[in-house]
């Protein structure tokens, strides 16, 4: 049964609105505030999301602003419930990922079709691989017209890096695709100067260094363990092979190269015009994505310097923006350990 997720804090509408889909043969999953919401989206895997943009704990903007940065949640349909139509909204909603925009009051044919729509489109999309061993090996066995590449993902290689290990560094020629089996790494880039400036962190699913071998060209930015990593190495010419073999694959890696641009579009764009307090805030909910965090106080850890080297600035700059942000209470630090206490206001920090 298809299964729906309906974040909403006014009590009315979330039980009218689960009425109505029950009603209609869907399997209704509800949450009274955003950040439950997020929690039931992580653990309950639906097919489709309705959201209240206005909410206590966590607003709409910031719950699709989460769920867009986890695999597991990023291509569900979400669509936003709101009163206010104004055009700032709308865009708003739409440029963080948003599938559709209802305003309440809404008619029930309107609110019906638009989720059996966008419930078509989303099955009719390829879906992502499963970002695990298992998932890797699905992912490579696409191919199937290839009798070399079948055994791929039995034959490849393990390589395990401890903390601070180079995996490759900036202008040595790329001979291999990498698999994050275990860990996590940090992608960076180092001027005339010796300064650092990290790109991106990357975890356990992630693919790492097929640009340079789709370009043929040397890597533009170096990596290195954070914490002890294993690595899946796929030669070059299978990689290639597996790319040339069949659509879908190839499709696939195109459409991370194309978020890979969109993020970096925005990092650039937040280095040119936000502040080093919104700057901050956004490593920090970007971290609290991407770090391992304990299930107990979703706290995680970050070397100061590494911090610093994300934002773009000093790290003693870094270190009184934390205090700030730790005295108006919108985070906690005990012990190094980073915990988020309000979301929504992280999220919609002023520029």
């Amino acid at each position: 049964m298809t299964k729906i997720l309906i974040i909403e804090d006014n009590f009315e509408v979330r039980d009218n609105l689960q009425e109505i889909l029950e009603l209609s043969g869907y399997d209704v999953v509800a949450a009274e505030n955003g950040k439950i919401g997020v929690q039931q989206a992580l653990s309950c895997s639906p097919d489709l999301i309705l959201c209240d943009v206005m909410m206590p704990e966590l607003d709409g903007f910031g719950v699709i602003r989460i769920l867009e940065r986890k695999p597991q949640t990023a291509s569900i349909p979400f669509i936003f419930l709101t009163a206010k139509a104004e055009k700032s909204d709308l865009r708003k909603g739409m440029n963080l990922g948003a599938d559709d925009y209802i305003t309440k009051p809404f008619d029930d044919v309107e609110l019906l079709d638009a989720i059996e729509m966008r419930l078509k489109k989303s099955q009719k999309l390829q879906t992502a691989f499963d970002k695990t061993e298992q998932g890797l090996s699905a992912f490579i066995n696409e191919a199937k017209g290839q009798e070399a590449l079948a055994t791929l993902a039995e034959n490849r290689a393990v390589k395990t890096y401890r903390k601070k290990d180079y995996i490759f560094e900036e202008g040595e020629f790329a001979k291999h695709l990498f698999f994050i089996k275990k860990g996590k790494i940090k992608l960076f880039k180092t001027n005339d100067d010796g300064k650092e400036y990290i790109i991106d962190i990357l975890v356990q699913g992630a693919f790492v260094g097929y640009v340079p071998l789709l370009q043929a060209s040397r890597y533009s930015e170096s990596a290195i363990a954070m914490e002890s990593v294993e690595l899946s190495i796929i030669p070059k010419d299978d990689f290639m092979q597996l790319i040339y073999a069949n659509r879908d694959v190839a499709n696939q890696f195109i459409k991370m190269l194309a978020d890979n641009v969109t993020e970096n579009e925005e990092r650039l764009l937040q280095l040119a015009y936000d502040s080093v307090r919104k700057r901050v805030a956004e490593a920090l909910l970007l971290l609290y994505d991407k770090l391992d965090k304990s299930d107990e106080d979703e706290s995680f850890s970050i070397l100061r310097d590494d911090l610093a080297n994300m934002v773009g600035t000093a790290k003693e700059t870094v270190i009184r923006t934390l205090t700030d942000l730790k005295n108006e209470d919108l985070i906690d630090i005990n012990n190094g350990k980073i915990t988020i206490l309000n979301f929504s206001k992280l999220v919609n920090l002023p520029s």
